[in-house]
């Protein structure tokens, strides 16, 4: 397939005070817009992937923590406790609040790109508020030359009488780590489809191959995505994916593989997984998690990331594939729509220094909107270097 998945987490918040009409519009323009600039750019078709409604579960190392001079229970979500230190104690009623939370972004989602929110019609009237902030970036002028093209070939179309309801609507696949097993299991039904999400994926902590999660999820008939990270070798991925794949010949394309290594560990990680997974003979999805390796604890103990790092850990993951025969299928990506500062770089110069500005996760830093467009202009760049023809390549290299 020449599909590209563009998988936008919206970061681990875990909260349900997340579930608003701002955020989720927000996050929905976010996803819009990169996936337009990927399929623009790369010319492909993209497949969106977003993390929304569904998971409210944190995984932690640990079960307490120090607050205040008090150890009390960690903060495991808000379908377990709360964030507040007095709100600690697991409550098993959180879990049908989350089910609520989770349906009603599902409902507005869907009421939105029902409505047109996503047309190729009207995509310039999104909020484009990240142009302002990229002032002095050279990806600007490529975005805004895009754009131009786009809207002039939607006047040709029109002109033409070539039209298609199709460009009027969008589609949105929800996802989260399966990491709650009685929430997750209480919404899978007889016929083996976790019924909360399209996509689902073990982590790191979860995937022990005689453990319940694993257990779990070889049983759906949903996607399967596996976080590969450095913690793990290539002979225990081929036995996973064989353990959650026994007839990889049946379902094609049923396990995505999420690496996660670092910008500083790809390039020697990265070939012995695709050479295990070749010599097994395994047609997996690869995607690239580039953010997850790339955190960082400043002088001040705030965790961040560096927009730099995440784009060199991209960078060096298609190349890699490229040079082993193998295709990089997707990325996946830590970011929101909002003007925070979590990581630092990009085309405005974020430094440690500026992080307090609005500093709003409660727990990994995210891309802002900015960064994460710049990442789709990178990202189609990649894509056309990569795999698109000489005179694709030769295009992008005056412009989109």
């Amino acid at each position: 397939s020449r599909k590209r998945s563009a998988q936008s987490p919206p970061c681990k918040r875990k909260r349900f005070l997340d579930c608003n009409s701002r955020l989720i519009e927000n996050k929905l323009k976010i996803l819009l817009q990169m996936s337009l600039v990927l399929t623009w750019g790369a010319k492909m078709p993209t497949v969106r992937v977003g993390r929304m409604a569904g998971q409210f579960a944190k995984p932690r190392s640990k079960d307490t923590e120090i607050v205040d001079g008090k150890e009390i229970p960690c903060f495991r979500g808000d379908n377990v406790n709360g964030f507040d230190p007095e709100c600690r104690q697991p409550d098993p009623e959180r879990l049908e609040q989350a089910y609520f939370h989770s349906a009603a972004t599902l409902n507005y989602i869907r009421a939105l790109l029902n409505g047109q929110f996503g047309s190729l019609h009207t995509f310039d009237r999104w909020d484009m508020q990240w142009l302002s902030e990229a002032e002095g970036s050279p990806l600007l002028s490529k975005y805004r030359e895009m754009v131009a093209r786009m809207k002039e070939s939607m006047r040709f179309m029109d002109a033409c009488g070539v039209g298609s309801s199709k460009l009027d609507y969008a589609t949105i696949f929800a996802s989260h780590e399966g990491l709650h097993l009685p929430y997750e299991e209480a919404l899978t039904g007889t016929s083996r489809y976790n019924y909360g999400t399209h996509f689902i994926w073990i982590g790191d902590r979860t995937r022990q191959l005689d453990g319940a999660h694993v257990e779990y999820c070889r049983g759906l008939r949903n996607p399967i995505g596996v976080k590969v990270g450095p913690s793990m070798k290539p002979d225990e991925l081929v036995a996973l994916v064989r353990k959650l794949w026994p007839c990889p010949e049946e379902d094609p394309g049923k396990i995505t593989l999420i690496t996660r290594f670092g910008a500083d560990k790809v390039e020697e990680m990265l070939p012995q997984f695709i050479q295990a997974i070749k010599e097994a003979q395994l047609k997996v999805v690869w995607s690239c998690d580039p953010c997850h390796g790339n955190t960082r604890s400043t002088d001040k103990g705030i965790k961040t990331r560096n927009f730099s790092n995440i784009v060199l850990e991209l960078r060096r993951s298609f190349e890699v594939h490229a040079r082993l025969g193998s295709k990089l299928m997707g990325v996946h990506l830590e970011l929101t729509g909002e003007k925070v500062t979590e990581c630092t770089g990009g085309s405005e110069g974020l430094c440690d220094d500026d992080l307090a500005t609005n500093y709003t996760t409660y727990c990994d830093p995210r891309l802002n909107y900015a960064q994460s467009m710049e990442i789709a202009l990178l990202c189609s760049e990649f894509l056309t270097d990569t795999y698109g023809t000489a005179d694709e390549r030769r295009l992008r290299a005056g412009s989109f």
